[in-house]
């Protein structure tokens, strides 16, 4: 399925949507998206939360799309509920119900931070990442890309697991259950990938930023707002192998995203990813994740204060 196709699928379905939400709506939620690979899905420990963070988040929901391999059906399906912990790797869903994990990533402290510079207002969190995962399919491994001109054997994958997610979280016209029609507002993407861009080939991460434009530009589409905020975590390297560096082309893929904020005004990066401590190879500590979700909402203010 082409990617023009796919979009005109998506969008048959989201804009009368977010209109028949505009006609009838009692609460306004400001909706985010969070993708990317693992250091999107969260390898920080539940156990190193602070009290502030290890509750659950009043007026804060999360719809996290069920992660799956390109060529499997079934991902991007969830259910709407209350943040709280648990939204990190393994988190899973089971029969109709979300499994959390004792993992978290950006979502917590991205919730306190918001609620810090959005006082008694409601936020809403479209989660699917992978770990992994490339937007270049040649780089995609056994993990899965985010190519919107994947063709494989069944055409389907991230990118389609993505689809699902977000027309499956915006069916819900009451995600805070309390009776009212919701009117959802599109409000920003936040982006944490490009680590398998960087670890294949030269050529591969000179293309990064020509990928990294067209999957933004097709995702802000789908919400419907072609200057919809998105802001990317810059990657960095744990530089914990046996000849230093874990990306080879890191530098080239940094160099694509710094290309890209520069020449898109609704864009922005956080770059504080440099000094985070890693838990391992390729993923932050858990208070790396802690900063990185604060970092990611002043981000978001500062560009929808433009």
């Amino acid at each position: 399925m082409t990617y023009y196709l796919k979009l005109l699928l998506i969008l048959g379905v989201l804009i009368p949507s977010f209109a028949i939400s505009q006609q009838k709506a009692k609460d306004t939620i400001k909706v985010f998206y969070l993708g990317g690979q693992s250091n999107m899905d969260g390898y920080g420990y539940n156990s190193d939360l602070p009290p502030s963070l290890n509750k659950e988040f009043k007026d804060v929901f999360i719809f996290h799309g069920n992660s799956v391999p390109d060529e499997q059906e079934n991902g991007g399906l969830g259910k709407w509920e209350t943040l709280k912990p648990g939204h990190g790797t393994d988190f899973t869903l089971n029969s109709d119900k979300n499994k959390l994990s004792n993992r978290f990533g950006i979502e917590l402290s991205f919730a306190k931070k918001l609620q810090e510079l959005y006082p008694n207002q409601k936020f809403a969190f479209i989660k699917y990442s992978r770990g992994g995962t490339s937007i270049d399919t040649l780089a995609a491994g056994p993990f899965g890309s985010w190519d919107v001109d994947y063709k494989g054997t069944n055409g389907i994958n991230q990118y389609d697991h993505f689809l699902t997610t977000l027309q499956t979280a915006l069916s819900t016209n009451d995600i805070d259950g309390d009776g009212k029609e919701d009117l959802l507002i599109p409000s920003g993407i936040l982006w944490m990938q490009g680590e398998s861009d960087a670890a294949y080939t030269e050529q591969i991460a000179n293309n990064y930023y020509n990928h990294l434009k067209r999957l933004m530009d097709l995702m802000r589409a789908n919400f419907h707002s072609d200057d919809l905020p998105v802001v990317i975590g810059k990657i960095s390297d744990s530089w914990n192998d046996k000849d230093g560096k874990v990306w080879d082309y890191g530098e080239l893929v940094q160099y694509a995203q710094e290309k890209y904020v520069k020449t898109d005004k609704n864009a922005a990066i956080v770059r504080s990813t440099r000094y985070y401590k890693y838990s391992d190879r390729w993923h932050y500590d858990s208070e790396g994740y802690i900063d990185l979700g604060e970092k990611f909402a002043e981000a978001i203010f500062h560009l929808q204060k433009k």
